[in-house]
């Protein structure tokens, strides 16, 4: 069993260590994140015609492998599907991020991405991310806010659900969205599988537009935080905010038959009847 382990917020994270090492027991361990923070990249790769990417090996306390990408979290991903690590890997772990990715923190989260891009390349992905102080924003933490950071509660929740992938394998590949409350592992009130909620915990309330001096039109733009707030109990962060285990299985991008686009069809038939 080959474990890529991988992140948003780049190969000095504590949190990615500390997931690695909790992972040792169930394969051989590969660290292979990006070198720098990549926090709100999604499952972007960049503009890959223009990029000339880097991997330098990296030195991470008690993983024997471990690789500094020069690019995104769904990057380091797909060079691992392309053999830039070594064989072939059975599954990606992503994370642990200081903040929960839940609700619309879901559509631009690095640490979710990179299990998204596991999957299309036909591995199982985990994310796996922690709530943290304040509530975070839009699914990120800083500096400030991980002072009680319970690194070892995730860690140990992640563990768990990686060794029953592994025991009971599914039948097509898959991709978890792990969510852990900040909250020692006694405190856990147990998990619950969820639905993917509207809103994070904490958003960007508005945004102001500050005049740059010397620079006619040009504006700073300065986000304003909203106040954390209570989400729906049968939401993933609801859950969190119970503190209980969050777990989401995210399905696949698929066209949706049932969506109405009486609209867009009427004008298509229109366009193309005018040029017959």
């Amino acid at each position: 069993m080959r474990i890529l382990v991988t992140n948003d917020d780049g190969i000095d994270s504590i949190g990615l260590h500390i997931l690695a090492r909790a992972l040792r027991g169930r394969g051989e361990i590969v660290i292979a994140a990006p070198d720098r923070e990549c926090s709100g990249a999604g499952a972007s790769l960049g503009a890959l015609h223009l990029l000339k990417p880097e991997i330098h090996r990296a030195r991470v306390d008690g993983v024997d492998e471990a690789w500094a990408v020069d690019g995104t979290p769904a990057l380091c991903v797909m060079f691992a599907r392309l053999g830039a690590y070594g064989p072939a890997f059975d599954l990606v772990v992503a994370g642990i991020n200081p903040g929960a990715n839940v609700g619309r923190a879901v559509y631009h989260s690095g640490t979710v991405g990179a299990a998204l891009t596991a999957r299309s390349g036909g591995i199982s992905g985990v994310a796996v991310s922690q709530a943290v102080a304040e509530g975070g924003i839009e699914g990120q933490g800083w500096d400030e806010m991980l002072a009680d950071q319970r690194w070892d509660t995730a860690a140990a929740v992640a563990d768990a659900v990686v060794g029953g992938l592994i025991a009971s394998p599914p039948a097509a590949p898959v991709v978890l969205n792990v969510n852990v409350p900040n909250v020692e592992l006694g405190g856990v009130r147990g998990w619950r599988g969820t639905t993917v909620g509207r809103i994070p915990p904490r958003t960007v309330q508005e945004v102001q537009l500050e005049p740059k001096l010397g620079h006619d039109g040009a504006f700073h733009v300065r986000m304003v935080w909203g106040d954390p707030v209570e989400l729906p109990a049968d939401t993933d962060g609801g859950v969190v905010g119970r503190d209980m285990v969050s777990i989401s299985a995210l399905s696949e991008i698929a066209a949706d038959a049932n969506l109405d686009t009486t609209g867009p069809a009427a004008s298509l038939d229109a366009l193309f009847a005018a040029g017959s």
